[in-house]
């Protein structure tokens, strides 16, 4: 293995000079306190890289099998731990099990075991039934958004996997929620809680403003508000599955490209549509307190509460996806004029001015290509971009976000292109196969 890159190395790949100052106090605990440690600190505060850099220090270059395991609620969450992880490039190998993904992939994966294991509880205790990975070296546990596992009714699971970790260390436990009450099983001893609680929106640089409808159905006044923020990309919340489908229909037969992204879609259909949001193919997502946390999406400049929740604790994790580490933001409250206000609005917030007729959203810029093909049929980022670039034509500033899965790859590319490029490569070969590429409709 090649030497351990230091902190200074890896915090340039994710655009950051230094560490907050949660992340100092979870690395210092994490490495120098003997018993185990509960880190309570709100969504968008960099909690991923706290708990991955001390993690990291903890592991052995020479030692053999899984040394770590990370434990989530939800896929997408395992997902992008494992994309922060492949940034921070250790060396040392990581793999990530969840429903929905191939168990036979995993399986394989398996057989030539990472040092860093990420799963969900399900899937963990799953593979431990087939006897296809072996825990017992794991010294290092983290359960990220314990909260919410517990939430979700994964106390037996989680159980399950605690119990195959005879040779654990040490235990962290991470959440967005402070005053979680901790099970048993976890089997914390002489934890260390470190609480950062939310601060006011302003310290935040979060900005609160008030979206007054007229009408009771509030779609026409979200027309009017989407025409005020200069075409950028946004995530609309909204309470239902039902309520999201809906404004996402409605928006589109508008005219205005968006997605929707809910827990009853598949697993297939929910990846897809946060790929299409990522790289530009859409402006907005209109979604379920499902992307309130956990999701690997760019920094939001705007968070609109279609509905608001009953919970302050939700409306905290919406908010959460803007104003980020050191960005600002605006969270926009839409409220219908005799719609009651839940006692967690401030009264005194800010109205929002809205155009009688505004000028509707930009198109996208980019469309979004699959590719039927990828790291399981050895097709890397790169053979991807230079395919594109040659065969079909493309310039370098033409061509966005390039995302690698295992069987299916997807491109952004600049939306006045994009059939053209189509035309030119769908009968051509990559790397001597010729693979299924198709647009892909948001």
């Amino acid at each position: 293995m090649n030497p351990q890159p230091s902190y200074t190395q890896i915090l340039p790949k994710f655009g950051i000079e230094a560490l907050n100052p949660m992340q100092e106090a979870a690395g210092r605990a994490i490495l120098e306190q003997p018993g185990d440690v509960i880190l309570d600190a709100p969504t968008g505060t960099g909690k991923t890289l706290a708990y991955l850099l001390p993690l990291y220090r903890l592991l052995d270059p020479n030692g053999a099998g899984v040394q770590a395991v990370v434990i989530v609620p939800a896929r997408e969450l395992a997902m992008q731990i494992e994309q922060v992880w492949k940034t921070m490039a250790t060396g040392f190998k990581v793999n990530v099990c969840y429903g929905g993904h191939p168990m036979a992939t995993e399986i394989r994966n398996l057989s030539e075991p990472p040092a860093l294991l990420i799963g969900t509880p399900g899937r963990l205790a799953d593979h431990l039934e087939r006897s296809t990975v072996d825990l017992s070296g794991v010294q290092t546990l983290v359960l990220d958004e314990f909260d919410k596992g517990l939430e979700l009714g994964f106390q037996e699971q989680m159980e399950k996997v605690i119990r195959a970790l005879p040779g654990l260390r040490k235990r962290v436990l991470v959440s967005a929620t402070a005053g979680t009450e901790i099970p048993a099983f976890t089997g914390l001893q002489e934890a260390q809680r470190l609480s950062f609680p939310a601060g006011s929106a302003e310290a935040s640089g979060l900005t609160l403003r008030l979206v007054v409808s007229e009408e009771k159905d509030k779609t026409e006044t979200l027309y009017r508000l989407l025409g005020t923020l200069h075409s950028e990309p946004a995530l609309i919340f909204c309470n239902h599955r039902e309520a999201a489908e809906r404004i996402s229909e409605s928006l589109n037969r508008k005219g205005i490209g968006s997605t929707v992204y809910h827990g009853g879609m598949e697993q297939a259909y929910r990846e897809r549509a946060l790929i299409l949001f990522r790289n530009g193919s859409v402006r907005y997502l209109v979604t379920t307190d499902l992307a309130a946390r956990g999701l690997d999406i760019p920094e939001m400049k705007h968070v609109i509460h279609y509905q608001l929740p009953v919970q302050e604790s939700e409306f905290l994790h919406r908010n959460g996806r803007t104003a980020r580490m050191h960005a600002t933001g605006t969270a926009y409250l839409m409220l219908y004029g005799e719609e009651k206000r839940p006692s967690y609005v401030p009264a005194d917030l800010e109205t929002v001015p809205l155009p009688e007729n505004p000028d509707l959203p930009g198109p996208p810029e980019f469309r979004t290509l699959s590719i039927g093909g990828g790291r399981k049929n050895k097709i890397a980022r790169g053979d991807i971009v230079g395919f594109l670039l040659q065969k079909g034509g493309l310039e370098k500033e033409e061509l966005g976000r390039v995302e690698v899965g295992d069987f299916l790859s997807f491109a952004a590319v600049k939306a006045d292109r994009a059939t053209g490029v189509l035309d030119r490569v769908r009968e051509e070969k990559l790397k001597g196969k010729k693979y299924r590429i198709e647009l892909v409709r948001p």
